[in-house]
């Protein structure tokens, strides 16, 4: 087994010395379009594992997973794995993907260690795990080092309150919401409804805690009025009533983990009708 490595220029060697390994059908030509890094705390390593495990071909980038470990001994122990795709014709595309875990300080500032390891003129993209810390250090220097943020709001215990604290850093970063995504069939399904939903009191959702706010915090946008909620709680979005008539249900099948990160990695401005849906919700 390789030994760990320790600092940023040896993971920049090794990322290096793959794409050219001897033996290899290399060198390979590098197509990527991002810099996609990943906060992931313990709890969330193994279902992040999965959605970038499905990304890997459809977003050719440089990953960087950071695994915080506050309470190590102060290091880094960093590891390389270089993906490779053929493309027709003889020709291949790779990926790189850098595990890095962040021990003891070192998870204090990580901006410090991904900063070197971003593809030069190329978006960055920070998905965050979890709620964020809005306010601690750590998560606004990565913020001010990315273009875009991507969470997931059904990750958060604590809403709608939270979402005040995400609308705070709305004019210093683009927000990808997946929790926003995972009601996007839904959307133009009750905007079908006008001009009758435009008189509406009341909207129930049956499905998790954000889609039930940001839904109703659409539709108060959009109409610039109160709008009251009932939430029925279940584990995805499954019905909408507007003033206890049901809708109709969208056509399609709800996309995988995967395809929603993968939809929001290919946005790049901001989304202002999601952010006026955040502002609506508390």
């Amino acid at each position: 087994m390789a030994a760990a490595l320790t600092s940023v220029r040896e993971i920049e060697r090794e990322v290096a010395s793959l794409r050219t390994a001897p033996g290899t059908e290399g060198p390979y030509q590098r197509t990527s379009v991002m810099t996609h890094t990943a906060w992931v705390p313990e709890e969330w390593v193994e279902a992040a594992e999965d959605v970038l495990g499905g990304l890997a071909e459809r977003h050719p980038s440089r990953t960087i997973v950071l695994f915080p470990q506050p309470d190590a001994e102060d290091g880094l122990d960093g590891e390389v794995a270089v993906d490779v795709f053929p493309v027709g014709e003889g020709r291949h595309i790779c990926t790189e993907t850098i595990r890095i875990q962040l021990k003891g300080s070192r998870a204090a500032a990580p901006a410090s260690v991904v900063q070197p390891l971003f593809l030069p003129d190329l978006p960055a993209f920070l998905r965050w795990r979890g709620v964020p810390p809005f306010g601690e250090k750590y998560f606004e220097e990565l913020v001010d080092v990315v273009d875009r943020l991507v969470v997931d709001s059904t990750e958060w215990p604590d809403l709608p309150a939270t979402y005040g604290r995400l609308a705070e850093i709305f004019e210093r970063v683009a927000v990808s919401d997946i929790a926003w995504a995972r009601t996007s069939r839904w959307r133009p399904q009750l905007a079908s409804l006008w001009p009758g939903i435009a008189d509406v009191k009341r909207i129930r959702v049956t499905g998790t805690a954000s889609q039930a706010h940001l839904l109703a915090g659409w539709l108060r946008s959009r109409l610039r009025r109160s709008v009251e909620l009932e939430h029925e709680p279940s584990d995805r979005l499954v019905g909408v009533e507007i003033d206890g008539e049901p809708a109709p249900f969208p056509p399609g099948d709800p996309p995988s983990g995967s395809d929603l990160l993968s939809e929001e990695l290919d946005k790049f401005g901001r989304d202002r009708i999601y952010e006026d849906a955040v502002r609506s919700t508390y």
